[in-house]
């Protein structure tokens, strides 16, 4: 777990479960569906039902949980999930708390919404997405998106960079 701007924390699930899990006033990006999600939704089957109202994501409270898996190819990640983990964040450092977004490994989902809220919200990062990589991987070096994520930031960094 790694403190890539004051009170933002990029990890992984155990960083969660043996470092965070029983601190109720942190505020919590859990992106990855497995555990997380369906358990949340308690889906037993390969997904949450499509027409599920929180297929995407669901929020309780403090904690956000995302249907993100680390698929292969960016056509998978939907920008509504994206978008909403950036405000989850941007609200949670807003109002003084501390804000951990996890995904299973901590090398690829997490990071990378850590790496695209440091862009959008901050001076942290060069606004290139190459530079803005390089950089990224000096503050959390464990960083290695896969495809699909890196496809998705590639793809919709001119968006999020205006």
């Amino acid at each position: 777990m790694i403190e890539i701007y004051p009170n933002l924390w990029v990890g992984s699930e155990r960083d969660f479960e043996i470092d965070v899990k029983g601190e109720l006033d942190w505020y919590i990006v859990h992106a990855c569906k497995e555990p997380y999600h369906r358990q949340l939704l308690g889906y037993t089957g390969r997904g949450a039902p499509k027409d599920h109202p929180e297929y995407l994501m669901a929020r309780r409270n403090n904690r956000l949980y995302l249907n993100l898996v680390d698929a292969p190819s960016p056509i998978f990640f939907d920008k509504t999930i994206i978008d909403t983990a950036l405000d989850f964040i941007h609200e949670g450092l807003e109002n003084n708390r501390k804000v951990l977004v996890h995904c299973n490994l901590g090398e690829s989902r997490s990071p990378s919404i850590g790496l695209l809220y440091l862009a959008v919200y901050t001076s942290q990062l060069p606004k290139t997405f190459l530079d803005a990589e390089t950089e990224f991987l000096r503050i959390y070096p464990n960083y290695n998106p896969g495809n699909g994520i890196r496809g998705f930031m590639q793809n919709n960094w001119d968006d999020y960079i205006h």
